[in-house]
């Protein structure tokens, strides 16, 4: 199973969604989930994780997901000396057997050439990081995902549906 997870935030509160799929070409995702966490940290320039984490392994437990792939909105490593980014932190703390796929869309201070791909007729790349699979697989994975746009359509979707439950709840529904 691969598991696609994006985060949003409403004050102190931090919106987790997830979709699950098979295959890199779906179109559609087999099921979809989500999470509220409620006194999520402030952001800390250089630890973003602290914040991000405890939301992501909240949807994981409470919808019981146990994932072979994980594809985060964020970075794995970054920059040229291969820090640890929010999705090597997920990688140790799901005790190294899930592999994390990180996909962001603006690079990162170092961040290395050749983690760039670039989908449909966009001259804007994203930046694949990866631990647990090779970084070349992760890219062709990336680049094989259902969409002609930049950003592939599960992972929009995921952003969406993150985006419309954050809404809702800083509207109080």
């Amino acid at each position: 199973m691969i598991l696609a997870v994006d985060v949003q935030y409403t004050d102190d509160i931090g919106v987790v969604s997830g979709v699950e799929f098979n295959d890199w070409k779906d179109a559609k995702p087999l099921a979809s989930y989500e999470s509220i966490v409620r006194d999520v940290e402030e952001y800390q320039p250089g630890q973003f994780y602290r914040r991000e984490m405890p939301c992501v392994l909240q949807l994981l437990k409470e919808n019981c997901l146990k994932p072979d792939i994980l594809v985060i909105d964020g970075f794995v490593t970054l920059g040229l000396n291969d820090s640890a980014g929010l999705g090597m932190h997920l990688y140790k703390a799901l005790g190294e057997n899930v592999k994390v796929i990180g996909v962001a869309k603006k690079s990162f201070s170092g961040t290395r050439e050749n983690t760039k791909v670039f989908r449909g007729n966009s001259n804007k790349p994203l930046y694949v990081t990866s631990v647990g699979l090779d970084v070349e697989d992760a890219k062709q994975y990336i680049s094989m995902m259902h969409g002609k746009h930049r950003l592939p359509v599960l992972l929009k979707l995921v952003d969406k549906l993150c985006r419309d439950k954050a809404n809702r709840v800083a509207g109080g529904f």
